[in-house]
C-alpha cells in the first residue's frame, strides 16, 4: 500500500473511529435522561466502564476470534502502514462496545454493577465477535454458501443485524430474567409510569447519536477510496423518516420524537451502501412506526420492563434493517443490486439466534450463581451498593 494512500486510510478509520466513541456519550445521557433521577449517577459509571471492559474483552480476545488478528507482536509491527490495523481494530471496538450500551438501556434501575461487567465482557470477548466473524469474515464458509445458493452474499454494510440486533436481543433476554422494577406493574396488571427523569439530557444523547452516527455508517467504508456519499444521504433519509414516524405515531411525545431518528439509523445501517434515498426514507419511516407500536406493546400489554425501549428500537429495527437491506438494496426497486432477499433473512435470523443463545446462557448462568438483580434496598436507593457509597460520599 502506498504511504500517503495507508496515511489517509488510517485517519479516515481514526475519525470514524472518534465519532464512534462519542456516540457513548449519547448512549449516556439518552439513557439519563430516560431513568429516574435517583439513577443517573449509576447510567453514566455503567456506561463509562462497560466501554472499558469491552476494550479489554476485544483486544485481547473478540477482534483476534473474529478476524484472527492478535496484537502480541513487537510495536514496530504494529505500526506497520502508520498503524493501521491499531485504527481499524479501534474503529471496530466502539462497534463491539456498542452491545452493553444498547443492553444498559433495557436492564437499567435494577441490575447488579459487577455481574453486568461480567456479562459485557463475555459478551465482547465472545458472543459478539463470533457472529461478526460470520458475516464481516466469512467464518465456516456461511458467506460463501449463500452466494452459491442464493447468488449474495449476506449484506449488513454498518451492522444493522451485526451490532443492533444482536445487542437487542441479547438486552431482551436479560429483560426477561431480571424481571420488571420493583413497583412498576400492579398487581392487577395496571402499569404505573415511570415517565423521563430530563427530557433536555435525553434529547442531548439523542443529538449526540445522530451526528456521531455518520461516522458509523459512512466510515464503515475503512478506507478513503470506499467513501460514498450515498451512504451519508442514505442516513440522512432514514434518520427523516424515522423521526416524521415516531412524531405522528407518538402523537408529538419528545421521548418518541428523539427515538424517532435512531430507529431509522439502526434500519438503514445494513443497506446504506445499496438503497436508492427512496428506499431508506421507506426504511426509517418503517422504523419509526415499528419501535412506537412494539415499545408500547411491551410496556403496556405485555409488560417487558425495557426501560429504553432497546429491544424495539435496536433488536427490531435492527433485524428489518437487515430484511430492508434485501429489498430496496435490489435494482427493481432502484437499489445497486447484489443483493438477495433470501440471504438476508437467512443472515438475519443467524443473528437473531446466535444473540439469543448467547444471551441466554450468560445472563441465566450469572443469574443462578452470583444474582443479577438488586435487592429490594438498593433498588429502592436507586443504586448499587457500591455506587451509592460512592455517590453518598460526594454528596457528604
Amino acid at each position: 500500500m502506498d504511504a500517503s494512500i495507508s496515511a489517509s486510510n488510517t485517519l479516515f478509520v481514526l475519525i470514524g473511529a472518534i465519532m464512534v466513541l462519542a456516540m457513548h456519550a449519547g448512549f449516556a445521557f439518552l439513557e439519563l435522561g430516560t431513568v429516574r433521577k435517583k439513577n443517573q449517577v449509576n447510567a453514566l459509571v455503567k456506561i463509562m466502564v462497560d466501554f472499558s471492559v469491552s476494550t479489554v474483552a476485544y483486544f485481547f480476545i473478540g477482534y483476534s476470534i473474529a478476524y484472527g488478528v492478535n496484537f502480541f507482536s513487537s510495536a514496530e509491527t504494529l505500526a506497520a502502514k502508520n498503524g493501521f490495523e491499531l485504527v481499524k481494530f479501534f474503529f471496530l471496538l466502539t462497534f463491539a462496545a456498542a452491545i452493553p450500551a444498547i443492553i444498559s438501556g433495557g436492564i437499567a434501575e435494577r441490575a447488579k454493577f459487577n455481574p453486568q461487567l461480567a456479562a459485557t465482557f463475555l459478551l465482547v470477548g465472545f458472543v459478539y465477535p463470533f457472529f461478526e466473524g460470520i458475516a464481516w469474515h466469512n467464518h465456516f464458509g456461511l458467506q460463501d454458501w449463500l452466494y452459491a445458493s442464493f447468488g449474495a452474499n449476506f449484506h449488513d454494510f454498518a451492522g444493522s443485524v451485526v451490532v443492533h440486533a444482536m445487542g437487542g436481543w441479547i438486552a431482551l433476554t436479560a429483560v426477561l430474567l431480571l424481571g420488571a422494577r420493583r413497583g412498576r406493574y400492579s398487581r392487577d396488571g395496571g402499569l404505573h409510569a415511570h415517565p423521563p427523569s430530563n427530557i433536555p439530557f435525553l434529547a442531548l444523547g439523542a443529538w449526540i447519536l445522530t451526528v456521531g452516527w455518520f461516522g458509523f455508517n459512512v466510515m464503515s467504508a475503512q478506507s478513503v477510496q470506499g467513501i460514498s456519499g450515498l451512504v451519508a444521504v442514505n442516513s440522512l433519509m432514514a434518520l427523516v423518516g424515522g423521526t416524521l414516524a415516531a412524531l405522528v405515531m407518538g402523537k408529538n411525545d419528545p421521548g418518541f420524537v428523539h427515538n424517532g431518528p435512531l430507529a431509522g439509523l439502526v434500519a438503514v445501517c445494513a443497506g446504506s451502501d445499496v438503497m436508492h434515498p427512496l428506499g431508506a426514507l421507506v426504511t426509517g419511516l418503517i422504523a419509526g412506526i415499528l419501535f412506537v407500536k412494539t415499545f408500547t406493546l411491551t410496556q403496556n400489554r405485555w409488560k417487558i420492563d425495557d426501560v429504553l425501549g432497546v429491544w424495539p428500537l435496536h433488536g427490531l429495527c435492527g433485524a428489518w434493517g437487515g430484511i430492508a437491506a434485501g429489498i430496496f438494496g435490489a435494482k427493481a426497486l432502484g437499489g445497486m443490486g447484489g443483493v438477495s432477499l433470501i440471504s438476508q433473512l437467512i443472515g438475519t435470523a443467524l443473528g437473531v439466534g446466535i444473540a439469543l443463545v448467547g444471551g441466554v446462557i450468560i445472563y441465566g448462568v450469572l443469574k443462578k450463581s452470583v444474582g443479577i438483580r438488586l435487592s429490594a434496598e438498593e433498588e429502592f436507593d436507586g443504586a448499587d451498593l457500591s455506587i451509592h457509597k460512592i455517590v453518598a460520599s460526594t454528596d457528604d
